[in-house]
C-alpha cells in the first residue's frame, strides 16, 4: 500500500527498468532485478535532476522517479514516527488489548494520549489488538460492537507467519462488520491493519 512508480534503477554499471515501492521503512524495486534498502543502511540521499540517488553500504542506487524524487527524499530524510504513522494525535484516548512494547506504551505517554482500561471502550477513539496467532482474533468482533463514530481498530500480528495473515485479519475485521483502511509497519517484526466502521453505518 506504499507509493509506486515504474522507473529505472542504475546500480553499479547496469542499468534496470521495473517498479519501485515506497514503503513506510524501506524501497523496494522489482523487476530486471531486486532490490530491498531499509531506511536503516541509507549513508546518504539526495536529489539530482528528477533522480533519487540513495548511498548504501554495496554502492551507489540511483532511481530515476522525475516529478516523484523530491517527495520520497523527504520522506526517507525525515521518516514518520510510529504514532504520526498509526495517526495518533495529542489528547486522543487509547485503549490497549493484549501485550504491547514497553516503548510503546512510552511513546503514547509522550504523544500525550490518554490510556483508558478494556472496561471502557467505548471512550476509546483508538483500540489496539494484539493477535500473535489466528486464536488471537476472536476478540475482533466484541471490539467492533464496541467502536463508536470514527472510532478505529488497529490489529497487530506478526510479519511472514503462517500461524496469521494478512488475510485472516482482514477476513476478521470484515466479518464483524468494519472495513480495513491502511496498513502500516508497526516494528520490524509486525505489521498493523487499521478498520473502522463504514461511513455507512456511522
Amino acid at each position: 500500500m506504499g507509493d509506486q512508480v515504474l522507473c529505472k534503477l542504475r546500480f553499479g554499471s547496469k542499468t534496470f527498468s521495473g517498479k519501485a515501492l515506497l514503503e513506510t521503512s524501506e524501497i523496494v524495486f522489482r523487476g530486471d532485478t531486486r532490490l530491498k534498502i531499509p531506511f536503516s543502511s541509507i549513508k546518504s540521499v539526495q536529489v539530482e535532476g528528477g533522480a533519487l540517488h540513495i548511498r548504501i553500504p554495496d554502492g551507489l542506487a540511483i532511481f530515476e522517479l522525475g516529478p516523484k524524487a523530491q517527495k520520497w527524499h523527504d520522506k526517507i530524510a525525515n521518516p514518520k514516527t510510529l504514532l504520526e504513522k498509526l495517526g495518533i494525535q495529542p489528547g486522543n484516548s487509547v485503549r490497549l488489548d493484549g501485550d504491547f512494547p514497553a516503548d510503546f506504551l512510552v511513546a503514547l505517554k509522550k504523544r500525550g494520549a490518554t490510556l483508558v482500561s478494556q472496561t471502557e471502550p467505548e471512550s476509546s477513539a483508538w483500540v489496539f489488538l494484539a493477535a500473535e496467532s489466528v486464536s488471537g482474533l476472536r476478540r475482533v468482533s466484541s471490539i467492533a460492537k464496541a467502536l463508536r463514530g470514527a472510532s478505529a481498530l488497529w490489529i497487530v500480528y506478526p510479519k511472514g507467519q503462517k500461524s496469521i495473515t494478512e488475510a485472516d485479519v482482514r477476513s476478521a475485521g470484515l466479518k464483524s462488520g468494519l472495513t480495513d483502511v491502511k496498513v502500516a509497519g508497526f516494528s520490524a517484526t509486525h505489521t498493523a491493519l487499521k478498520f473502522v466502521i463504514p461511513k455507512s453505518k456511522r
